[in-house]
């Protein structure tokens, strides 16, 4: 790791004594493979393992994509999910889950009730939704209901979108399942979104996110059977990075802090709610600094939440005088959590650039060295950007008094930094 550097960049610095004692950017690593594997395991304890057959999963497609694997399922399926409402996605699934569960598949569900939420503001899972989920034998269970713990739980929530079949196959990305992620990305109502399903050794990662999970909403251990051996099935070397929160650098930021670290010509990355603590604003500074050609894909005009896109918004103007070049996507909102380095290494997940993600919810995302996945969010980033407006300090690149002061109210949540 490079010492921390003196420079300042226009936001707010800790005092000099913290800065001695944080992990602040910009990280150096050595060149090559090995050496990114060795920095990712000693922050994450994740390895990047061979045998894996990785496949992007764009917007409405992982509908179709999550029934046919369900419907093929033989052994178990597991669920763990922010977002579940009543919707024609739901009923697809349910039907499907529903299906297997009479076929003596063991079906188990995981939702996050505050997610979840409906409309009427209930911090519930639909009701009618559960009980046609539990009548066709489907074991549903809660994550952190919040009757009588609010402050504890309001938001140490599960952000994951994880899906896993017989052990073997996974889901994860930023879908949720309801009507914003049906369609092509291409309308306010339909959300641009980004998803992976990958086979190979860890899979067994992410049925253990979800075991974990299920023992905390009172599920039972899982049995052995659902941890099967797995074998190599493809060229693609990959890990799955869980986070769980923490009072001080989670797993998800020191992951994205590796993965930033490693690239040498080019940083590309796409994500829902941009809004990350100041550290990494520096390192992506340092980076173009560094030659490193570094894109921002963020959400545009269609936004779920006023006050992150403020404060979104509040981090151009110095990132653009240092280089950086980003771009505002137009039809819809965009929810994809990708990031693209150089020709070779992807990541695709759940989590967002923002002091939720990073320091209170629990998320999870893939990490991925593979050239054919790199390609194809290349593919994705030359379409996304057609209908996409590029800002400048021209156009929607300044600061202002609000978008400082959403801002500052975004970052509270960042614990300790």
């Amino acid at each position: 790791m490079e010492p921390p550097s003196t420079g300042t960049h226009g936001w707010e610095r800790p005092d000099e004594l913290n800065r001695q004692h944080e992990m602040r950017g910009p990280m150096g690593l050595p060149p090559g493979f090995r050496a990114f594997c060795h920095a990712l395991y000693q922050s994450t304890r994740v390895r990047l393992e061979p045998g894996h057959r990785v496949e992007l999963v764009e917007n409405g497609a992982v509908f179709d994509e999550l029934c046919c694997a369900i419907r093929q399922a033989t052994e178990s399926i597991h669920i763990l999910v922010f977002i579940w409402r009543p919707s024609e996605p739901s009923n697809r699934l349910v039907e499907a889950l529903c299906e297997r569960a009479r076929a003596g598949v063991a079906c188990r569900v995981i939702v996050d009730p505050v997610g979840s939420e409906e409309v009427r503001g209930e911090h519930d899972f639909d009701p009618q939704v559960e009980q046609r989920l539990r009548d066709g034998g489907v074991e549903v269970h809660y994550f952190r209901p919040l009757s009588g713990r609010w402050l504890g739980r309001l938001f140490g929530r599960t952000h994951h979108k994880l899906v896993v079949i017989d052990g073997k196959r996974g889901f994860t990305g930023g879908f949720g399942i309801w009507k914003s992620w049906q369609g092509q990305g291409d309308s306010p109502e339909e959300w641009r979104d980004t998803n992976v399903r990958v086979e190979g050794p860890t899979v067994r990662e992410m049925q253990l996110t979800f075991a974990r999970a299920w023992q905390e909403c009172g599920g039972a251990l899982l049995p052995e059977r659902c941890f099967p051996e797995l074998e190599p099935v493809g060229d693609a070397r990959a890990g799955f990075v869980e986070s769980i929160g923490a009072s001080g650098i989670s797993d998800a930021e020191r992951m994205l802090r590796m993965v930033f670290a490693e690239a040498r010509e080019r940083l590309w990355i796409a994500n829902a709610y941009f809004t990350p603590p100041n550290a990494i604003l520096e390192q992506l500074l340092e980076k173009r600094k560094q030659g490193v050609d570094v894109r921002v894909l963020a959400a545009g005009p269609v936004h779920d939440w006023r006050i992150v896109r403020a404060s979104q918004r509040a981090t151009y103007e110095k990132l653009l005088k240092g280089g950086v070049r980003i771009w505002e996507y137009q039809p819809s909102m965009m929810h994809s959590k990708t990031v693209l380095v150089d020709d070779w290494l992807s990541v695709v997940g759940s989590t967002n650039l923002d002091a939720l993600s990073l320091h209170r919810m629990r998320e999870g995302s893939l990490v991925v060295a593979d050239r054919h996945l790199a390609s194809q969010l290349e593919t994705c980033w030359a379409r996304d950007l057609k209908h996409s407006k590029e800002m400048t300090l021209a156009r929607g690149g300044r600061t202002n008094p609000w978008r400082r002061f959403a801002r500052q109210v975004t970052q509270i949540l960042a614990v300790d930094r």
